[in-house]
């Protein structure tokens, strides 16, 4: 009986957010067996379907013989007969299923005039020569495909099988166990993928790879992009549409394709009424895109593509940019309302004149993109039937939302979204690094405020950003089933029912630590140089802001990214080979290219730090930062050339061309002189400065464990044999003697049990060489009071410096249905705190006492005043007439407002996104040494602070700040 249980354990699949259940072993009367014995249901799907149902009902048979090995027929035979048949069809156009509805067999009351909904229903001899019957009915044709495809997901073909290499696992049986399901409406009416700047990845792929016949992104790669779409319950497909590919109606097929797998085609912000001005507009034949000049040329255009598109399922885009992703051309400031109303009206005659239906029941969108969001509030006028789909500021923070008014718009709105991107203030096209808490926070802030009509999600090349599209096809679904904590693990559920249950754990550490190291900053970003400030100016590589000196922050990051790129190699050599494949393109590629990119900059940045001191090493770390550079070239190789080359060409270093990361960064070699020469670093001190003061390691406390250690370093070319000694017993030295050629590090600790109590004490520590004594001073502050069990998990000043993780607070006080809640999978501590929730009504600024707000208690040494420095992430206001604001105070003291949003493009902003991070400097008042509370108050609700550092005057210069300093 064990064993029964768990092969029913491990054969039995449920799909998410459904009750569709498949096993391998028959347990119930409710049972339908797909097959069975080797013997396997047929299909039957009426002639009279739509087109993409009697293609999934073939792509279902196809499911079944990845499972079992054994296809099952698919027939269309006005005859239905055998004892177990699978009967797919559309409510009105299957006349079996619709006899059983008739005849009260099925139930379609809540479907029957619903959206994308379908019911599956096992039926005991419906009619005399069938005996059994499993039945998957929609109420529309995708309500079909996804009844079909629900429970192709549920007997273990994942949507991403074929574009991730996901195996299915083989069972000679399988059984549906679900008497009857009835799926709701979408959350979302229109959910769809744009695959943009695909110049580095899918086109030359498509190109190159997959259909080399064609030479382009074409029919049979659509083919594949909305079967992909189909499987992950979306709808919608906007196509490539850069230089380098064909546009995607140079292939009339293409449309055809698209519309046999149901998929709504719609199209960018700049592509109007599905035209793409990139390719299709013939400046030399058609002269200028400009609509004051050319207005007769442009609309002959697009009423040209209505008419040859119009018979298709559209979501038609009404704009007017440049060419491209420019902005409008030639129109003066006071004319641009009047000129985009003229637009939006000349375009809706087209509509209305190619297609037989009221303008009205059209779907319509207009996106403010960019600087037409600046005309649209000027006042611009949109139709009621419109939607607005409000777009993100290219790097996942939505700019504004629907106002009240906004709300009530017969066209509602919808969203654009990005993962991937390139402009300023620098592309991120490459790997995936969003997280998917924040695309959670900001889609759901949206479909609260009405934006349930449409969602766009710019995924780049499709690859390698799968989960993320995963995710967000699944939230469009069905919003309501995702939370913060279900949105933090999603990645970690997935890949476990993938890799197994014994890598959870380990998947998970991987993944939370890919995905904070990647939001404290992009690996792509890592060369530091800011790109589009114009056409011309490329990326300059430049040392980061991640520190050498201060608070162990390069090392750290590149010790964690070590670590997990050490721990994804373990488990990718372990899996069997048919799960390498995907573990290296879901998990493995962008692990290990993380990590040998940040390696790459930061130990490039060190070997010419190395080089301003005169450092035997210098040569060492040029060589160790061509072996990163090597490595990646080397993983990245291997993605495209394994499964025979299934991928080659999909994925680049390189995405872009401005950027300049991707390329061997500027190192310096140094010829040591002749002779020993020993130097010492400590932490904390710029040993490139010149001669200063003496050697003085951070302070040390019993409240806060600290890394210490000095680092003994080389200028010569011969090796220096050194000994170490220390006036102070309770100074422990990880090794006294050694002989250095190049460099070494001799950690320091304090026996605490040993050291007297004390303000100021000092130990010394000598470093001796047969030609020179360096002396390095360690101050240690050991009072007697407080004691580390009377502050005990407090905050604590330490080194001028009291670092808080606001999503860890001591407590909260909520008030007016405004909750304080920590979030964990954002921010530069990998949780934060949210102060209510952005749809909520601002807060009294008055009155703070009986606000919301999230208190922390710290312990200071010193008192007077501090300098606070509030981490938020940098959100925009979700409408015009709200803001971003917050109050800090510290204890009952004076509350000051700080507003968290900035203008895009402005200098603010680019600084804010490249590090995911507005920072916010506040001067406060600390009364007098000893226990006070710092408080986080709400009054725009929504925003989420990531770390608060009060500066008592020790701070340093750094990126992430000093670490936390609570007392464990």
């Amino acid at each position: 009986m064990r064993r029964i249980l768990l092969v029913l354990f491990v054969f039995c699949a449920v799909i998410v957010n459904a009750q569709i259940k498949v096993c391998d072993k028959a347990v119930g009367g409710i049972d339908f067996p797909l097959c069975t014995d080797g013997k396997v249901s047929n299909i039957f799907v009426s002639d009279a379907d739509y087109e993409v149902v009697k293609r999934v009902a073939n792509i279902f048979a196809d499911d079944i013989c990845l499972v079992t090995g054994k296809k099952g027929k698919v027939t269309t035979s006005k005859s239905v007969k055998g004892k177990n048949i699978v009967i797919i069809g559309t409510l009105g156009r299957n006349a079996v299923i619709d006899d059983f509805v008739q005849k009260g067999l099925i139930n379609v009351e809540s479907i029957k005039n619903g959206w994308e909904q379908y019911v599956v229903k096992v039926l005991d001899k419906p009619q005399a020569n069938i005996d059994r019957a499993l039945v998957i009915a929609g109420c529309d044709r995708r309500g079909t495909a996804y009844g079909v495809f629900a429970i192709s997901e549920a007997m273990g073909v994942s949507p991403l099988y074929w574009w991730s290499d996901i195996p299915v696992k083989r069972s000679r049986s399988l059984f549906v166990q679900t008497s009857e399901y009835i799926s709701k409406a979408p959350s979302v009416k229109y959910r769809g993928l744009f695959i943009n700047d695909e110049g580095w990845g899918i086109t030359p792929w498509a190109k190159k790879t997959y259909d080399p016949e064609l030479g382009d992104i074409g029919p049979k790669t659509y083919a594949k992009v909305c079967e992909l779409i189909l499987r992950m319950k979306g709808n919608m497909l906007s196509p490539a549409m850069h230089p380098g590919s064909g546009a995607f109606n140079k292939y009339p097929e293409n449309k055809i394709v698209a519309d046999n797998y149901a998929i709504v085609m719609t199209s960018a912000h700049c592509e109007p009424l599905l035209f793409n001005n990139v390719t299709e507009w013939d400046k030399k034949t058609m002269g200028d895109w400009n609509y004051m000049t050319n207005k007769g040329m442009i609309n002959k255009v697009l009423d040209k593509r209505i008419s040859e598109n119009g018979p298709y399922e559209n979501f038609y885009t009404l704009a007017m940019r440049g060419i491209h992703d420019s902005g409008l051309i030639g129109v003066p400031k006071d004319k641009e309302v009047s000129l985009i109303e003229e637009v939006l009206g000349d375009q809706r005659d087209i509509l209305a004149k190619h297609i037989n239906k009221p303008i009205d029941s059209i779907p319509q969108l207009f996106m403010p993109y960019k600087e037409v969001l600046d005309i649209y509030e000027k006042g611009l006028k949109v139709p009621e039937d419109v939607t607005l789909v409000w777009p993100d500021d290219n790097f996942g923070y939505i700019k504004r939302l629907s106002n009240s008014e906004e709300r009530k718009r017969k066209g509602g709105a919808g969203v654009y979204y990005h993962i991937s991107y390139c402009g300023a203030p620098h592309d991120y096209l490459w790997i995936n690094t969003t997280p998917n808490t924040l695309i959670f926070e900001e889609m759901r802030k949206a479909y609260d405020t009405g934006a349930d009509r449409y969602w766009l999600l710019n995924v780049g090349d499709i690859k390698p950003g799968e989960l993320a599209l995963k995710f967000f096809f699944d939230m469009a679904w069905n919003v309501d089933y995702f939370n913060f904590e279900n949105s933090y693990d999603f990645n970690t559920n997935y890949l476990t029912s993938i890799f197994g249950e014994k890598y959870r754990d380990d998947l998970k550490d991987i993944l939370d630590t890919y995905f904070l190291l990647g939001f404290q900053h992009k690996p792509e970003s890592m060369g530091w140089g800011y790109l589009w400030n114009n056409y011309q100016h490329m990326e300059r590589v430049i040392d980061t802001d991640f520190s050498l000196i201060n608070y162990s922050e390069a090392e750290d990051r590149m010790n964690e990214y070590d670590r997990i790129s050490d721990k994804s190699e373990k488990i990718w050599k372990s899996l069997p080979v048919e799960l390498k494949a995907p573990f290296y393109e879901l998990v493995h590629y962008q692990v290990k290219g993380a990590a040998l990119m940040n390696k790459k900059m930061l130990t490039a940045q060190k070997n010419r730090w190395y080089a301003r001191q005169n450092r035997a090493a210098t040569n060492l770390y040029a060589d160790k930062t061509k072996l990163f550079h090597d490595s990646l070239d080397y993983y990245t190789k291997e993605y495209n050339t394994m499964l025979n080359g299934k991928w080659n060409h999909m994925i680049t270093v390189s995405p872009g061309w401005k950027g300049k990361y991707q390329n061997m960064p500027p190192i310096e070699k140094y010829h040591p002189k002749h002779g020993e020469d020993m130097q010492i670093f400590i932490p904390g001190k710029d040993c490139t400065l010149g001669l200063g003061a003496a050697n003085v390691l951070p302070t040390v406390n019993p409240f806060v464990e600290k890394k210490l250690f000095v680092e003994l370093y080389n200028r010569g070319d011969k090796a220096f044999s050194w000994e170490a000694t220390t006036d102070m017993p309770w100074v422990k030295l990880s090794k006294k003697t050694g002989t250095t050629l190049l460099q070494e590090r001799i950690d320091i600790s304090v026996d605490w049990a040993k050291v007297p109590t004390g303000d100021n004490l000092v130990a010394e520590i000598e470093f001796k060489t047969k030609n020179k004594v360096e002396k390095v001073i360690l101050p240690v502050f050991n009072p007697q009071t407080p004691t580390v069990a009377e502050i005990k998990g407090l905050y604590v000043e330490d080194n001028g410096c009291v670092s808080i993780n606001a999503g860890k607070f001591h407590r909260k006080q909520e008030a007016n249905g405004v909750k304080v809640r920590t979030v964990m999978g954002l921010g530069y501590e990998n949780e934060c705190v949210q102060l209510g929730e952005a749809t909520q009504e601002t807060q009294s600024m008055w009155n703070t006492h009986k606000v919301s707000q999230a208190q922390y208690d710290f312990y200071s040494f010193n008192g007077g005043n501090v300098v606070a420095y509030i981490y938020a992430l940098p959100l925009f206001p979700i409408d015009p007439k709200h803001d971003t604001r917050y109050g800090v105070m510290v204890d009952d003291g004076l509350v000051h407002w700080v507003t968290v949003s900035s203008k895009e493009y402005s200098g603010e902003w680019h600084r804010n996104v490249f590090r995911n991070s507005a920072i916010a400097t506040v001067k406060m008042h600390v009364g007098k040494p000893g226990k006070h509370t710092f408080k986080l108050i709400c009054a725009d609700p929504g925003m989420i602070i990531q770390k608060v550092v009060l500066d008592f005057g020790g701070m340093k210069q750094s990126y992430l700040g000093p670490k936390v300093t609570m007392v464990e």
